[in-house]
């Protein structure tokens, strides 16, 4: 009770300066109150300014914005589906047959005959397919005329098997027209099936009026045709060259065998006169199974390669 009355001079004193500080200066007449009255009233306007204080004092906390974050460009394009087109794929014949011209052994293009003359034009080609070549294949006709055939036959059979990435020399026997002029045969390989591949062709110049073609047409002297003959087997074999030339001059020459082999004996030369033909031979005794040939090579005045005849062992 002394607690309460000691402190109750010092309420009565707040109570008094807040009220004088807010109410008019005019004032009514104040009705009496009680103590307990006066205590509860003076306790309440405290808590007031107490809570009023505190709100001031408080640190005003920034409400939360959202911040526009910078707008992210993207860029949309449209990409192109890749696809993968297929090649257009070789047929099995087109893969099957294929064949590469490698040179031209004899009568090089625009070689110069007198009418009539007789010939053998060789060419050497390559098998770069996928199949082999067997005798069902062979060398045939194909166009230019019966002119341009220059009296060659329709067909010749390969004479063996020729290996997908092996060489073959195909020869034709030919006749020079009679009539003088420019002419061109074409010829290509047909294979078991009847299917025709791989054009080449022969193109020679024939003098007229009977005038030996290498006059006719200024051509150097030149070894036109080489063709070939054999005899014997694989213990004793025989290539004989019937060498052609288109008129006066020297040949000289050497002998190739399949096995790598090229000669290196001195023949003597071949002296001409004038346009015609000389033979020559050579001989070969093997017992290696297999399949075997042999060509000349004429050094002078060509330096060609001409082949050839064959022969196999068992």
């Amino acid at each position: 009770m002394k607690k309460r009355l000691a402190i109750l001079p010092i309420v009565l004193l707040i109570v008094t300066s807040l009220v004088a500080c807010n109410l008019p200066s005019a004032q009514p007449t104040e009705t009496p109150m009680s103590i307990d009255s006066a205590f509860t009233a003076a306790a309440e306007t405290v808590a007031a300014q107490l809570t009023s204080n505190a709100q001031t004092q408080a640190v005003a906390v920034p409400s939360a914005t959202n911040t526009p974050q910078p707008a992210v460009v993207t860029s949309t394009s449209t990409v192109a589906a890749i696809t993968n087109t297929p090649l257009p794929q070789p047929s099995s014949t087109q893969s099957c047959d294929l064949a590469q011209f490698v040179a031209d052994v004899t009568v090089p293009d625009g070689t110069a005959y007198n009418a009539g003359d007789t010939f053998t034009k060789t060419w050497r080609i390559k098998n770069v397919g996928t199949c082999s070549w067997t005798p069902s294949y062979a060398l045939i006709f194909a166009s230019g005329g019966q002119s341009n055939q220059m009296n060659g036959p329709a067909s010749v059979a390969l004479t063996g098997n020729v290996n997908p990435g092996e060489t073959l020399d195909l020869s034709v026997n030919l006749t020079a027209p009679g009539t003088a002029g420019e002419y061109t045969g074409y010829w290509k390989l047909r294979n078991a099936a009847g299917s025709s591949f791989t054009q080449m062709y022969v193109k020679i110049n024939v003098g007229g009026g009977g005038t030996p073609a290498a006059t006719a047409t200024g051509a150097k002297f030149a070894v036109t045709s080489v063709t070939f003959s054999a005899a014997g087997g694989c213990s004793s074999f025989t290539a004989t060259a019937k060498i052609t030339v288109n008129g006066p001059g020297t040949v000289t020459y050497r002998w190739v065998q399949s096995d790598g082999t090229v000669d290196s004996t001195l023949h003597e030369a071949l002296i001409f006169d004038a346009a015609g033909n000389k033979s020559v031979s050579t001989s070969w005794a093997t017992t290696d199974a297999g399949d075997k040939w042999i060509d000349i090579y004429i050094d002078e005045p060509n330096h060609q390669q001409f082949g050839r005849a064959t022969f196999s062992c068992p």
